[in-house]
């Protein structure tokens, strides 16, 4: 059965990732840096170390890489890569920036935008972190850096992935990344099984 590294799980599941990985077939190992979540490995991004090299098939990473200082990037991408096997994929999701800016430029920094779980999400709350937890105690859900659809794919790239599929959706940008070359139409469906439309 292959396997997929959650990273970065909070309170969710398998079911809460993409509809490739919410199926039978696939194993999922949550890992995140607060204890609190009951994960089932207690580590942060850029050091995964209790993550053998090459054990996952796939890696996935929602809204989390924003919470990195810029320098960690790369190291967090090297990590990312050193846990998958030679023809493993990860799936990014993160804000996209270049829509957040568009709200900005319309002067709605602190208007809601959409209704999450947690409650009302801002402009501000994309940029910055979601006030509403950091004032919980939260700190280490503040954004410390950003993305925009080329920066990211240019990151992934630099960091040794091969191909890359990229989508925005709404204020969100959603990625899978390879390390191996792979055909255009097997991207193309890894795409329309883990990216949301």
């Amino acid at each position: 059965m292959p396997t997929f590294l959650h990273v970065g799980c909070g309170a969710k599941r398998k079911s809460e990732t993409t509809a490739g990985f919410n199926r039978p077939e696939w194993t999922e190992v949550r890992l995140d840096i607060d204890p609190a979540a009951q994960p089932d490995i207690v580590s942060d991004m850029v050091d995964m170390s209790p993550v053998a090299s090459g054990a996952m098939d796939a890696l996935f990473s929602s809204h989390n890489i924003e919470h990195l200082y810029q320098h960690q990037v790369p190291q967090a991408l090297a990590e990312f890569r050193r846990v998958l096997k030679p023809d493993g994929f990860v799936v990014i999701g993160c804000p996209d920036l270049q829509a957040v800016a568009a709200l900005l430029a319309e002067d709605k920094l602190t208007e809601p935008v959409y209704r999450s779980p947690a409650g009302p999400v801002t402009p501000h709350d994309m940029f910055y972190g979601f006030g509403p937890s950091m004032a919980q105690g939260h700190l280490f859900m503040a954004h410390r850096c950003g993305f925009t659809r080329t920066s990211l794919i240019k990151a992934l790239h630099q960091a040794g992935f091969q191909r890359v599929g990229a989508r925005r959706l709404r204020y969100d940008l959603w990625v899978v990344a390879t390390l191996g070359a792979m055909p255009d139409a097997t991207l193309k469906g890894l795409m329309a099984d883990h990216l949301p439309t």
